[in-house]
């Protein structure tokens, strides 16, 4: 039994084929059906986000599988299967195992490290759960992907830099304060930006959010969502000295903060620190600002810099991820090697069981004379043959059931003795 992906994502495929190919979350059951109704597919689970549609399949006839998987994609989404095959990708056996939880371990993301695609796999094992359309094989490999996912983030620092402008505010802050609980935050101007870091630092213990706007109903509207304070933008100076963290994102021409105003500020704050965050462009903050005690100013660029210190980061530890990987690999593939060289050993075994009893019937139908100790013999003889002929191939298999040459033996000996494949366990 071989495991099969078929798919594409981000790397192969841009968002218009991409959003073509996607299957309707509250849709599974019929094209998992459909899925599992192909010929040579015997398990399958069906994987689809914004950035990626693959399908893992179980199947003894690999590369039959393959082409109906990749029709499979192409009709049911009534596309011409030349406008996807440049985009798609295959893999099989320990490539595809390797494959699976390097995605569920997040190293083969559009960024690094982010959580969701974990949970997103696990979505769809629900799914293909509920409507059973995956039995023992991808039963196992999905929770070990699930293990491995988080062996990954246990072990190595993988998701622990913060790789978005508005998070990478909340880390240099908490290095700055130490503890976000009890600081407020100042949300000057209503850029997109500069809201998704207040909603981040009061995820992360921010205590309040007061919001100042050119036009004072749209700053009524958006401290509404943050539960938080409107004050009119002419007054907003005056509360500075109250204020921990300064997000600022207005299209200001000038400055809207100079350096002797913020000395004022820090002066009526008695020095306890202060964090700026300027994202608009041009800047809102006189960049002189940062010279002055206990101010911390950070500008767009400054953002982005740290932001590409924690992707570098992030890269060194997908390194020791792969070797972990590797490991999961090894231990993953020999159990599924069992799965297949067990029954095939039990195949063979029975196969000229078989074959001796039927030629025993044959010889003692014409020696008809022979006493019980000749019979006992000649069956001695013939059962001690066909354990020499059995202990060559037995050793082999049980052997190359621990690397990847496993099923190649496994075929190789189903086909030269003609033998059934093993059971399917049900789904």
């Amino acid at each position: 039994m071989n495991i099969i992906v078929v798919g594409l994502s981000h790397k192969t495929a841009p968002v218009e084929i991409r959003e073509r190919l996607a299957f309707a979350p509250t849709a599974m059951e019929k094209p998992l059906h459909e899925l599992l109704a192909l010929p040579t597919v015997t398990e399958g689970v069906i994987v689809s986000t914004c950035n990626r549609v693959e399908l893992y399949a179980c199947s003894r006839d690999t590369d039959a599988c393959i082409g109906q998987l990749k029709r499979f994609l192409a009709s049911f989404h009534n596309i011409p299967l030349e406008q996807l095959e440049s985009h798609l990708y295959d893999y099989q056996g320990e490539d595809a195992i390797r494959h699976v939880f390097r995605v569920s371990s997040s190293l083969d993301s559009m960024v690094i490290g982010e959580p969701q695609i974990l949970g997103q796999i696990k979505t769809a094992y629900g799914y293909a759960t509920e409507f059973k359309t995956v039995g023992l094989i991808l039963n196992r490999f999905l929770h070990k992907a699930f293990s491995v996912a988080k062996r990954v983030r246990t072990e190595t620092d993988i998701a622990s830099n913060a790789v978005s402008v508005s998070f990478a505010a909340v880390e240099l802050a908490r290095k700055i304060f130490g503890s976000l609980e009890d600081k407020k935050v100042l949300l000057i101007g209503a850029g997109e930006m500069c809201e998704l870091a207040a909603r981040h630092f009061l995820n992360n213990g921010a205590s309040s959010v007061t919001v100042t706007n050119r036009t004072f109903e749209r700053a009524v509207k958006l401290a509404e969502e943050f539960q938080g304070q409107a004050v009119p933008f002419d007054e907003f100076p005056q509360r500075l000295h109250q204020i921990d963290i300064v997000l600022t994102s207005t299209g200001a021409p000038n400055f809207i903060l100079g350096h002797e105003k913020m000395e004022e500020v820090i002066r009526k704050r008695k020095n306890k620190p202060m964090f700026l965050i300027d994202i608009a462009v041009p800047r809102d903050i006189d960049p002189r600002v940062n010279k002055i005690d206990n101010i911390y100013l950070y500008d767009v660029d400054d953002l982005q810099g740290v932001v590409q210190a924690n992707l570098k980061e992030r890269h060194k530890e997908a390194k020791k991820a792969e070797v972990i990987i590797d490991q999961e690999i090894g231990q993953f593939f020999r159990w599924l090697g069992c799965l297949d060289v067990v029954p095939t050993i039990v195949s063979l075994r029975k196969k000229l069981e078989e074959i001796r009893q039927g030629e025993l019937q044959k010889t003692f139908a014409n020696l008809k004379n022979l006493d019980p100790k000749e019979r006992q013999a000649i069956e001695a003889l013939t059962s001690a043959i066909i354990n020499k002929v059995l202990h060559q191939p037995t050793t082999v298999l049980k052997q190359a059931q621990n690397d990847s040459a496993g099923s190649d033996y496994v075929d190789a000996v189903r086909t030269l003795f003609a033998l059934e494949p093993p059971p399917s366990d049900d789904n």
